[in-house]
């Protein structure tokens, strides 16, 4: 069987400015814009080069708007990324490695400033939030491991 991840819907608490933000800001593709009734509204976006969407809207989740964390979106160049998204008025940290030199840890915990040494795929982030806080992380691969 295979399983396909098609959508992520993240908390906000204004659905216009979330919409400025993902589709303005970061330049994800706008896909659909459905006011269905007062109080449920669907919006979605996509990441360029990607085939997950995220969904934002009235009436989606109970979730916190905001409590969205650990979401990442993969590049190939991490500093033309953080780069093209400063540019673009976005607050961007980092690029950053983990001191173990795996994932990184939740929060600030074990974040070193700069890339990783000898810049190995999966190994340097950088991290960004939309209006709300949700949590947005680049990681960078150039080569990806045996199987992905």
């Amino acid at each position: 069987m295979d399983l396909k991840l098609e959508v992520v819907v993240v908390p906000v608490s204004d659905v216009d400015r979330a919409k400025d933000f993902y589709s303005g800001k970061l330049g994800f593709r706008l896909d659909a814009d459905f006011p269905i009734h007062d109080g449920y509204r669907i919006v979605q976006v996509t990441p360029p080069g990607s085939a997950c969407s995220v969904i934002f809207g009235d009436g989606l989740t109970t979730a916190p708007a905001g409590s969205a964390q650990g979401l990442h979106l993969i590049v190939t160049d991490i500093e033309q990324a953080h780069a093209e998204l400063t540019g673009r008025g976005v607050d961007v940290t980092g690029p950053f490695h983990d001191a173990t030199g795996a994932f990184h840890h939740a929060g600030g915990a074990q974040r070193v400033q700069g890339m990783a040494p000898d810049r190995p795929s999966y190994g340097t982030f950088a991290s960004f939030a939309d209006p709300d806080g949700n949590e947005w992380f680049f990681q960078e691969i150039t080569t990806r491991a045996p199987g992905r």
